[in-house]
């Protein structure tokens, strides 16, 4: 805005350097540099090659994008200038204009719509955990009567309803917990997913592991899984095979405990 003059001048290297001038960048130059000064007093005064305005307004608005760190101590700065600073402004303002109708609010308002949205979102988020888990509680108490016994040992395998992985561990433990001792394997499909949660008490750990039996379930549902003995997670993507792979567990189970 104030629109200095640029000064170009050709002179030695070490003149230049005596001068103030910046070098940067790392850059090798000869016996000959030319050295630009800009701004009031000489304000930037700097080696450079390049083609420049002849005053600094001729360069009019200038409008940063980003900045960030390139190496230690140096920063890297990119920016738009001219017409094309006008072109980004114009952008952001229209971004802005659709967020406000999205919102309902004004370009004065907008930023505290937002934030009241975003409170009331996790607000939403928490009840919908608190619900989730105790629609976990009340499933698990229903399960546990489809667990079957193989070789003595309680073996549950089953689908839960509209659980997600958080809810589908809450369940596991209700099963557990019902069932006393068990072997358990739930899933939950979301998306055309497959989650996949299994189980196993501690007394039985040394003869069924569940990681093992995640594993399999998952890599006959086309996905992966693993976890500790007594607790692992996995998932996959053929839905459609899941009910046989749910009834194939308790011969798996009898399979591992032979």
């Amino acid at each position: 805005r104030g629109n200095t003059a640029v000064t170009t001048r050709l002179m030695s290297m070490d003149d230049a350097v005596a001068a103030g001038a910046m070098a940067l960048f790392g850059e090798k130059y000869g016996d000959e540099v030319r050295v630009l000064s800009m701004g009031a007093e000489d304000f930037s005064v700097e080696l450079c090659g390049g083609t420049h305005a002849s005053r600094t307004g001729d360069i009019g608005l200038l409008r940063v994008l980003s900045e960030s760190g390139v190496a230690s101590g140096v920063r890297r700065i990119e920016a738009v200038t001219g017409s094309t600073a006008l072109v980004v402004i114009d952008k952001a303002e229209q971004r802005l204009a659709a967020v406000c109708e999205v919102v309902k609010g004004t370009a004065d308002n907008v930023a505290d719509k937002v934030a009241s949205l975003r409170s009331d979102n996790r607000e939403l988020e928490k009840e919908i955990a608190r619900l989730k888990q105790k629609l976990a509680s009340s499933a698990g108490g229903d399960l546990t009567s489809a667990a079957v016994e193989v070789e003595g040992i309680k073996v549950l395998a089953a689908s839960v309803d509209g659980a997600d992985a958080k809810s589908l561990r809450d369940t596991l433990d209700q099963c557990k917990n019902k069932l006393g001792s068990a072997v358990i394997l739930l899933s939950a499909v979301t998306d055309d997913k497959v989650a996949l949660a299994a189980g196993v008490t501690s007394d039985l750990t040394g003869r069924v592991k569940a990681g093992d039996l995640v594993r399999e379930v998952a890599a006959r549902l086309g996905g992966k899984g693993g976890g500790r003995p007594d607790m692992a997670q996995g998932g996959g993507t053929d839905v459609a095979a899941l009910p046989g792979v749910l009834k194939s567990v308790p011969d798996w189970v009898a399979s591992e405990l032979k």
